[in-house]
């Protein structure tokens, strides 16, 4: 086995159980790192041929939402078509040095806009809906990533842990399937790219059921704001990385590049957790002392 498939087992083993935790993260964790060792026509048909199983999975595991959510999803779903058709389109004829510079530049606001927890719950799916769809479609198509925006929709909604998921599902289903079509008929799968689809699969099936038991262990807030950090640290890697093998940033730019953004979201890091802890403070100081005590004292 090669140097690059081992690294791309342990990197899929990583984003596998973050998925398994958190209902979504496997590409976007497992994208950043390995378009450092595969081109994006050779990763993203491997990728959306797992997808589209890991996606019916989470489905359905989470089926007794999908009634609440279906409705509410057909916009996005309908707008899925058109994005994912133009971003097949630019996967065959874009260069893929330039490809990974418009991954990259893509995942970095992403990342950082879920990052700061930015809630704004949207009134109408319908008018909405739609054009959200197609740029979502575009965006999976080109990086096979659409978790961190759509996550970011479905947060701001105020959906149950539960219907968060099967919501997610759905999309991701709908989205990885239509992928899958237009890479078909587009004429990417390759002996390669199911080569690696299989190389995943080992990693994917250890790393979800993982995810799944530790995000019982661990305060899920907490372990989502951590990937995100990570997510962010190696896509502004990428980025810098790109960037200076085109000759677009010397050494000292791109390393500014890198510090700027482990920079923000350091400062982001340490938000997170001094709120958090402020908020657990106020809720230990809210508690009524008597009900701590055994019923026997208490009386």
């Amino acid at each position: 086995m090669s140097v690059e498939l081992l690294a791309l087992s342990a990197i899929t083993f990583l984003a596998a159980t973050v998925n398994g935790a958190l209902g979504y993260g496997f590409s976007s964790l497992t994208v950043p790192m390995a378009l450092l060792l595969f081109t994006a026509r050779v990763l993203n048909p491997a990728l959306v041929a797992i997808e589209v199983a890991l996606n019916a999975y989470v489905l359905i595991v989470n089926r007794a939402s999908f009634r609440t959510v279906c409705r509410p999803m057909v916009p996005i779903i309908l707008g899925l078509l058109p994005g994912v058709l133009i971003g097949t389109t630019l996967v065959v004829s874009v260069n893929s040095s330039w490809m990974k510079v418009w991954t990259f530049a893509c995942l970095i606001p992403l990342i950082l806009l879920q990052a700061v927890g930015c809630r704004r719950p949207v009134k109408s799916f319908r008018s909405v809906g739609f054009a959200f769809g197609g740029g979502l479609g575009i965006l999976y198509a080109v990086t096979t990533i659409s978790g961190p925006p759509l996550a970011v929709l479905l947060t701001n909604q105020g959906y149950t842990k539960r219907d968060f998921r099967a919501a997610l599902g759905l999309v991701r289903l709908a989205e990885s399937t239509m992928t899958a079509l237009a890479y078909g008929f587009a004429g990417l799968f390759t002996t390669t790219s199911v080569r690696l689809s299989l190389q995943i699969l080992p990693s994917l099936a250890l790393g979800v059921p993982l995810g799944a038991m530790l995000i019982r262990r661990i305060p899920a807030d907490v372990f989502r704001r951590m990937c995100m950090s990570f997510d962010a640290w190696v896509v502004a890697f990428g980025l810098a990385s790109v960037l200076r093998s085109l000759a677009i940033l010397d050494n000292m730019a791109a390393a500014c590049l890198f510090m700027g953004v482990a920079g923000v979201d350091l400062w982001l890091l340490y938000g997170f957790f001094r709120q958090r802890s402020l908020t657990l403070r106020t809720a230990g100081s809210s508690v009524n002392p008597v009900l701590l005590l055994p019923q026997s004292a208490a009386k």
